[in-house]
Order: C-alpha cells, then structure tokens, then sequence
C-alpha cells in the first residue's frame, strides 16, 4: 500500500488524497498496463500511483495546461517560487482589487501560473467557470495569503512533480471522457473520477442520467479493466444509480469524510463506493494479499453472482 500520499500543486474540491491508497491495492495494473483517467481533476490518483505508461485527460484546458508546462520544463519551481513571491507581496498591498485584476488577466490570455495564483487564492479552492468558460471563483479573503511556508508547499509539490515526470511515459490531454475512452485498449486500466450524479453539477458541465449510462456503456465496451469512484450513501441519501446502471459490478466501500461546505453543518461523512468490472481479490501477483485487505472493508461481489 501507498505510505505517503502527494498532494498535486492544483487543489480542487473532493480530492480523492485519502482513497488512494486503497485504490492502489485495488487497481489492476502492471508495468506495462496504460493507465487512463478521463476525468484527471487534479490527477492526485495516477500521479501517485505513478504507472510507467498513462494518459491523464480532462476538459478543464487550464489543468492540462499548467501540467504540460511543467513536463516541458517552460514551468519550474523555481519560477513558481518567483512568480507566487512576486504575485504575493502584490495581493497583500491590494488585497481584492488585485486578485480580481489577475482574473481578468488569466480569462484574456491563460496564463498556468495565473490559474495557479488563482486556485490558491481563490474561495475554498474551488475550480469553477461560467457558460463563457471564464473563471469565476471570487476571492478567498486570506490575509497573507501566499506566506512564506505556503509558497514553499506549493513550490515542493511542483517539485514532487518534476522528480516524477522523469522517465515515464505520460500524456496529458484536454478532450472529452468519450474520447479518452475510445482510445483506450484491452491492455489499458481506466480509472474515472467522474462528477457524482445527483450531487455535483457545476456551470458549464452537468453530469446527469444520460451520462451515467454513457460513461457505463462506454466502460463496458471498451473491454478494458476499469474502476470508477463515486459516492453510495450518506446519512440522508443512498445513491440509486450503483443498482440502476452499475449493478454488474463489483463494489469496495470506504467511509469519507468531507470537508467541503461554508457551515460545519453541511460538512458529513460519505460512504464512497468503487466500482469494478473484475474481482479485486483475483488480481494477478495480488491474490491473497488483497483478499486479506479486503476482509478490512465493505465489499460486495457483482449482484448477478
């Protein structure tokens, strides 16, 4: 299992930090299986698990971006260090009016390092845009916002990236889940995070029933292994979609508890669920291992037997 789990420099609402590990152990991969994740969020997932081939995918443009800038070296950490220094000392003489001046600047040109600045300034790190696609997040109002030892996280996570990007052979895209799928192969593992049904629908891309079965069909024809995270049930819900569309699968369950919410309130555990196409205890090099792991967790064979 995964001891150290590495936070990304992009922070976004519903990290999966805590559930990686278990993926980890859960996962059907190899040195030469392709990872793909067509729903890379902050890419927290593969990242850590680090597989040697991958294709990470999303449609946020400014995520891929800002990764593909640093696999190219044009974004270092040391010009994070210099940029955020720099940006910093200026959001805290101005506070507001210069957070709301960078916005306007990333919406007309797209710069990584001003969607960086963002992300980190931004209130409670969340990644949101309107129909016109512009980033809308307003200020988060942290007085010293970019400190010296919080320039230094962010600017070791860059670093963490840098070391891990070495010798791998990773693609980051921006297209659509179906595509991503598409190019998937029967020795590939397919990892989605996708927005959870019933739950989450942001301003420019809702996730409702047809894409459930979408992302479901696509899955299941592409003949590949796959895992997929979402939720099953909190203290007042039970996602019915898991028995609707997903009920061939096999189900792992973790308890999770969200931090995410301006009142403590709306701040509850979840029951996540992964879903898989295979027995997680019959991995190959695994077997046994994972059996005894999964004695520790809530696991259900595929409904049909």
């Amino acid at each position: 299992m995964i001891e150290k789990v590495h936070i990304p420099p992009i922070k976004i609402q519903g990290i999966k930090t805590k559930i990686v590990p278990l993926i980890s152990e859960l996962a059907w991969i190899d040195k030469d299986t392709v990872w793909v994740e067509p729903f890379m969020g902050s890419g927290v997932v593969g990242l850590n698990l680090a597989p040697e081939h991958a294709i990470f995918a999303d449609t946020n443009p400014h995520t891929i971006a800002l990764y593909n800038a640093i696999k190219s070296e044009e974004i270092t950490s040391y010009n994070v260090r210099e940029f955020l220094e720099n940006e910093g000392k200026k959001l805290e003489e101005k506070d507001d009016k210069y957070y709301y001046y960078v916005r306007d600047r990333f919406n007309e040109k797209h710069n990584p390092l001003d969607f960086l600045f963002l992300n980190r300034s931004c209130f409670n790190g969340m990644i949101r845009f309107n129909r016109n696609y512009q980033f809308n997040v307003p200020y988060g109002h942290k007085s010293k916002r970019f400190a010296k030892a919080y320039i230094t996280k962010i600017v070791n996570q860059v670093k963490w990236l840098e070391m891990i990007f070495i010798n791998k052979n990773w693609e980051f895209k921006c297209q659509s889940f179906e595509q991503s799928i598409s190019e998937a192969t029967e020795n590939s593992f397919i990892y989605c995070d996708p927005p959870y049904i019933g739950r989450h629908v942001d301003y420019y891309d809702s996730w409702d029933e047809e894409h459930e079965i979408k992302l479901h069909d696509l899955l299941v024809n592409s003949h590949a292994h796959f895992m997929l995270s979402t939720w099953d049930k909190n203290m007042y819900r039970t996602n019915e979609y898991i028995d609707m569309v997903w009920k061939n699968c096999y189900k792992v369950n973790q308890e999770h508890f969200y931090h995410v919410g301006a009142k403590e309130s709306n701040r509850n555990s979840m029951l996540e669920a992964l879903l898989m196409n295979y027995n997680p205890a019959k991995i190959p090099a695994k077997e046994g291992l994972v059996d005894d792991f999964l004695k520790l967790l809530f696991f259900d064979k595929a409904v049909n037997g």
